[in-house]
């Protein structure tokens, strides 16, 4: 399988961990960033693996950051992409079965080591259920059609 990871920089560690592991179960890595603890912006990362996975240019991918939260915020922003941060065993089972989920997103800050390596084995090889979930999968991809010509006129706040 081919998968896009990315980390900001509170991720930096659990990356190398998990590329390591993907490596020995023998998916081709592709490495986005960033490679160190220096600050960065999650959305930078999370938007090059979103393109990624929307463009087909990889099967699924994951992201890491303090939380998880801000990257799948930003990487569902991409059409066809279905990120969401787990943060147990069931979360990530449950997230391919009934979701097919393509990116799946981390915490750096509240997950531990043995449990992250297990949460991406299991959703690594976890199937979609298909069935009635394929519908309603289809549905959320319909938006994405519906949606994507619609730009937000909301302004953005700043504290700049």
């Amino acid at each position: 399988m081919r998968i896009s990871i990315g980390s900001d920089h509170r991720g930096v560690d659990v990356k190398r961990q998990i590329i390591d592991l993907l490596r020995l179960l023998g998916h081709d890595v592709n490495d986005v960033g960033t490679q160190s603890e220096e600050s960065v912006d999650y959305p930078d990362i999370a938007a090059e693996v979103g393109r990624r996975v929307s463009q087909s240019e990889a099967d699924r991918g994951i992201l890491i950051c303090g939380t998880g939260i801000g990257m799948a915020i930003a990487a569902n922003k991409f059409p066809g992409v279905r990120a969401a941060p787990c943060h147990d065993d069931l979360t990530a089972e449950m997230s391919r079965r009934h979701n097919d989920l393509n990116i799946l997103c981390l915490s750096a800050d509240l997950l531990g080591v043995k449990l992250i390596d297990h949460m991406v084995e299991i959703w690594l090889s976890t199937e979609f259920d298909g069935g009635r979930h394929a519908r309603r999968v289809e549905k959320i991809g319909d938006l994405d059609q519906q949606l994507g010509a619609v730009e937000s006129t909301a302004p953005l706040k700043s504290d700049q």
